[in-house]
């Protein structure tokens, strides 16, 4: 009698199942169906449309190389500059006379111009007042010369290469330049801007930007897992992808996964949605390009679940509770009545069964 009771549970579940579907689990859900349309002018695998002009978001990165980076006017010069000075006193003095010659600025921060003029400091100084620097040590020596100074190699400079992250403040770091803000710009605003940046210490410097990473502009591929969890998988979006190619970015549809498939595009109108719907047979087994749309930025490609493998695996899950008491209670049963003969067959006490 009590094993009756506690079936009499579960089938009352089934039939409850059967007669309301996935609505006694999901009773408050969104039902989402694709339409059966979607406007010609969609950009799909033959017929593709150039993204808009790309605008730099973090984490992109961006890769700069300088074409140009010459020391403003207001350049201190530092250690291992290498600087070319001539000294010209006369021909009838021709020991005072120093040949253009290359002197590099040592760690002392000055340049040795030889036993005649000696060490001239120079670190920290402009280029105009280095000049004037050797000129006060030449005169030491001579009344009048003439000195002919100016920078031949910069090793301290900082050379701008490489690739360069954007931020989550939507900055780029340039190291000793400071950082610069490039979000929401495009490539030639960027570079643009870099190079307005980069003339507060620089004499009109040029630089070239392009995108190393398109990382900003994302597409989603989404899974319903059949009662046991939804897939999300994130890609970044180059211009070129179609539905074939999120689909096999995925490997594939899951056991789980039925052929319903849309594309899900967000509009500039939150009160709005765009539904693209996919043919999956015709685009897999008869190679039509009609619903093998293009994928733009923020694209969600939505492949629902098969509705008997989801009815299933709620159901079981709604059961499993019952399965559990049902267990349990069978176990008691059966442990009582095992009890209850062994009493009666070892003359009360239930140890001496197994003796019998």
């Amino acid at each position: 009698m009590l094993c009756s009771r506690v079936m009499v549970i579960p089938l009352l579940t089934i039939l409850l199942g059967f007669n309301t579907g996935c609505h006694l689990m999901y009773k408050h859900a969104p039902v989402v169906e694709a339409p059966d349309v979607c406007p010609d002018d969609t950009p799909r695998e033959l017929y593709k449309a150039a993204l808009p002009e790309y605008r730099i978001e973090p984490p992109d990165i961006l890769a700069i190389d300088a074409v140009r980076l010459l020391p403003g006017p207001d350049y201190k010069l530092h250690i291992q500059d290498v600087l070319t000075v001539t000294v010209f006193v006369s021909a009838e003095t021709p020991l005072f006379n120093v040949d253009p010659a290359e002197f590099v600025v040592g760690i002392d921060g000055t340049i040795d111009l030889g036993p005649t003029y000696g060490p001239v400091p120079v670190a920290g100084l402009s280029v105009a007042e280095a000049r004037a620097a050797v000129e006060r040590a030449v005169s030491q020596q001579v009344r009048t010369a003439q000195v002919s100074l100016r920078v031949s190699a910069l090793p301290t400079l900082q050379p701008i290469a490489g690739e360069h992250l954007v931020g989550p403040d939507g900055m780029i770091n340039l190291g000793s330049y400071g950082s610069v803000s490039v979000v929401g710009k495009t490539v030639n605003e960027a570079r643009q801007t870099i190079e307005r940046h980069l003339s507060q210490f620089l004499t009109d410097p040029q630089v070239s930007v392009n995108v190393f990473a398109f990382n900003s502009k994302k597409y989603y591929v989404i899974t319903e897992g059949a009662g046991l969890g939804d897939t999300v998988t994130m890609f970044p979006i180059t211009g070129n992808e179609t539905v074939l190619d999120a689909i096999a970015n995925v490997n594939g549809l899951d056991n789980v996964s039925s052929k319903k498939i849309w594309v899900a595009r967000p509009t500039s109108d939150s009160t709005k949605v765009q539904i693209l719907p996919v043919d999956w047979r015709a685009i897999t087994a008869q190679a039509s390009t009609g619903t093998n749309y293009q994928l733009m930025p923020g694209d969600r490609i939505f492949v629902k679940e098969d509705s008997l493998i989801a009815f299933d695996n709620n159901l079981g899950k709604l059961l499993a509770p019952f399965e559990r008491v049902m267990g349990f209670s069978m176990l008691g049963v059966g442990t009582v009545t095992r009890f209850s003969g062994s009493v009666l067959k070892g003359g009360g006490n239930p140890w001496n069964a197994g003796r019998n």
